[in-house]
């Protein structure tokens, strides 16, 4: 049985190429790998990916996408337990013009407020995404 309600009319919603268009621009190659690999197993949740946080989220005015991965980064960071998700958006970070002294002392200041081991473990990230 069928439970997925991803249609061909969904992918050509303008939400949907919005979203398409800035994970592309961020993320690039590793965020359509992403969605492939989400494809398969949970469509939709591929399409949620695409139209919420990055079709609404990323596509709104007020933030620049640096601002904007800044603040992934250090939220991945403090969260501990994406790691996967925080390598992807540390590129992204790259991507979109963060230097990597940016983004190290974004995931140091993690270390304030999320503790050692978040700051610890994300630093270990940059250094696997940087040596890639």
């Amino acid at each position: 049985m069928n439970t997925t309600t991803s249609t061909p009319d969904t992918e050509k919603s303008e939400r949907f190429r919005r979203g398409w268009a800035q994970l592309k621009a961020i993320d690039g190659e590793a965020g359509e790998q992403v969605i492939e690999s989400l494809k398969a197993i949970a469509p939709d949740l591929a399409r949620y990916v695409i139209e919420f946080p990055f079709g609404d989220i990323y596509s709104r005015p007020g933030l620049d996408l640096k601002s904007r991965e800044i603040a992934t980064v250090a939220a991945l960071t403090a969260m501990g337990n994406a790691r996967a998700q925080l390598k992807v958006h540390i590129q992204a970070a790259l991507n979109v013009g963060c230097t990597r002294e940016e983004i190290v002392e974004v995931i140091m200041q993690m270390a304030v407020y999320a503790g050692f081991p978040a700051a610890l473990n994300g630093i270990a990230v940059v250094k696997e995404v940087l040596e890639t």
